[in-house]
């Protein structure tokens, strides 16, 4: 029976109404935070990326680099049916997730030099450490008539 909270130990009126699991913070099918935890490791040569995706497959995430940022997208679709014996629908639930996260590594690194891998729902980034080149200035004369 559900009773208000004032009746019990409790001392807040709302538990009983607001603790089912609808009011629950949004969660990955896996049961999960959706959430694209990163953590990033200086080394001599450059940073390790190691970004957590559980659920995601290879073919879900997409890394992306353009004017220096690195871009790495996860896109994920589920859909969950349970029918009675007389295949009516008891429960039909639909997950979409897209997760983007962007981070600055230079306009001196290229496509090619950064090394990716996708291993166990953990997506790691090699990127090198590259100073963009200064180029020196040049005279450009103006032929005067």
């Amino acid at each position: 029976m559900l009773r208000p909270s004032i009746f019990t130990h409790n001392n807040n009126l709302f538990d009983d109404f607001f603790g089912d699991d609808f009011f629950a913070p949004a969660r990955h099918p896996n049961g999960g935070a959706a959430i694209m935890h990163t953590d990033i490791r200086e080394t001599e040569e450059g940073y390790i990326i190691d970004m957590e995706l559980p659920g995601f497959t290879k073919e879900d995430v997409e890394a992306e680099l353009n004017d220096g940022y690195l871009t790495v997208r996860a896109e994920h679709k589920t859909e969950k049916d349970e029918k009675d014996k007389e295949g009516h629908y008891i429960r039909k639930e639909r997950y979409y997730g897209n997760f983007a996260r962007s981070f600055y590594v230079g306009e001196a690194v290229t496509q090619e030099d950064i090394k990716a891998a996708f291993k166990d729902g953990i997506l790691t980034l090699n990127v090198p450490k590259k100073e963009k080149e200064e180029k020196p200035e040049e005279k450009k004369l103006i032929s005067i008539e």
